[in-house]
């Protein structure tokens, strides 16, 4: 008992306020934010063991991104003066969503949360399979060009490539469900 309840202070320690920015860009005030990450601590807590919990972050953000998609769901059509709100100065703040022209779904804060997440799994793949799938993906060298660049066999390469990814496809998974 005493273990769940330190689990899930430094999930709220660990998490709370970034876990609060990505609830407040996607609603139209604090109060709805404040409710919705109330619901996900709750959510969290009524869970019986934390530790089976692999990627605790990636589980937090799908609850709170259902959450949201929920309340979304209880409510009537908007008007835009429900989806504008003031800052502490009376000036009108707009959801990053209404100005963004771009088609990208993503938000800064969702792209730098993937690049986190990429990065922290290729650290922990072993150091052949993580160069030969940064060498391929991330610097666009082919694999052929690998195989010449390293001296190893074409098809060592490929293999190295294909488990990188097939682990990265795992420790992502869960990262991939909510839907980025």
């Amino acid at each position: 008992m005493a273990q769940r309840q330190q689990s899930i202070k430094q999930a709220v320690k660990e998490y709370g306020k970034r876990l609060f920015g990505f609830i407040r860009s996607r609603v139209k005030n604090d109060e709805d934010a404040e409710d919705i990450l109330q619901d996900v601590w709750y959510q969290l807590s009524s869970v019986i063991d934390v530790e089976p919990i692999e990627q605790l972050s990636a589980w937090l953000y799908r609850v709170s991104r259902n959450r949201i998609v929920d309340k979304k769901r209880k409510q009537t059509t908007l008007s835009l003066d429900d989806m504008v709100y003031e800052d502490e100065e009376g000036g009108l703040i707009f959801p990053v969503e209404l100005l963004d022209e771009s088609k990208d779904t993503f938000t800064e804060f969702d792209k730098k949360y993937f690049r986190e997440s990429l990065f922290k799994a290729l650290d922990e793949l072993p150091e052949k399979q993580r160069e030969v799938f940064v060498w391929n993906e991330l610097e666009d060298l082919t694999l052929q060009q690998i195989a010449d660049k390293t001296g190893e066999n074409i098809k060592t390469i490929i293999s190295r490539k294909r488990y990188a990814v097939a682990q990265l496809r795992e420790k992502l998974e869960e990262l991939y469900n909510i839907n980025f």
